[in-house]
């Protein structure tokens, strides 16, 4: 099933899983329905990650254009928080929005270009994968501080087991998001 979500762009897509007392099938990506119902993309590249540690924090990262990426997020082991931030210039810039990925539930989180994208694991040993629709460009890649807005209370409620210390140096020291306004004009 596929939902689309508050935030224009943004859905969930909850494949079917079909069991027995032998386990479960589930088709969990076909181009055409994708394509038909969410966004006429093509995936170029799928990356995975691991995060040993509950609480691991990643993000937020973007590419700017004219490599930007769209992402389609799952978890293949373990849980996580994902989230996406609204970069696109109008009304929902700085909005975000955060689902529960789980091997478990077997949910995806479309996020297209214009997105920043960061996550919190919530189990140890948490495998993410995600494929984009554009390739990783290292003069493109972008980002926003995690903590963005938290002074005025606009940012991203992390949940509580989010350590901040399980950040790279390099997402420790984003830029605020208004240094990243009209960067997707």
């Amino acid at each position: 099933m596929i939902s689309p979500l508050s935030l224009s762009g943004l859905f969930t897509l909850d494949p079917v899983r079909h069991g027995d007392d032998r386990g479960w099938f589930s088709e969990v990506f076909r181009t055409d329905k994708f394509r038909e119902q969410v966004a006429d993309v093509t995936f170029v590249q799928e990356n995975r990650s691991l995060s040993q540690q509950a609480g691991t924090m990643r993000g937020l990262h973007f590419q700017t254009p004219p490599h930007a990426q769209g992402k389609l997020v799952s978890c293949i082991a373990g849980s996580l928080w994902d989230v996406a931030v609204d970069l696109r210039p109008g009304p929902s810039f700085g909005k975000w929005h955060a689902e529960e990925l789980s091997a478990q539930n077997g949910r995806q989180f479309w996020i297209p270009a214009g997105f920043a994208h960061g996550f919190c694991t919530r189990e140890p040993n948490t495998v993410i994968s995600y494929k984009v629709t554009a390739f990783y460009a290292p003069d493109h890649d972008a980002g926003l501080a995690w903590d963005f807005g938290h002074a005025d209370g606009a940012g991203v409620t992390w949940p509580e087991i989010a350590n901040p210390d399980t950040l790279s140096a390099k997402d420790r020291n984003q830029p605020e998001i208004e240094t990243v306004r009209g960067v997707f004009a």
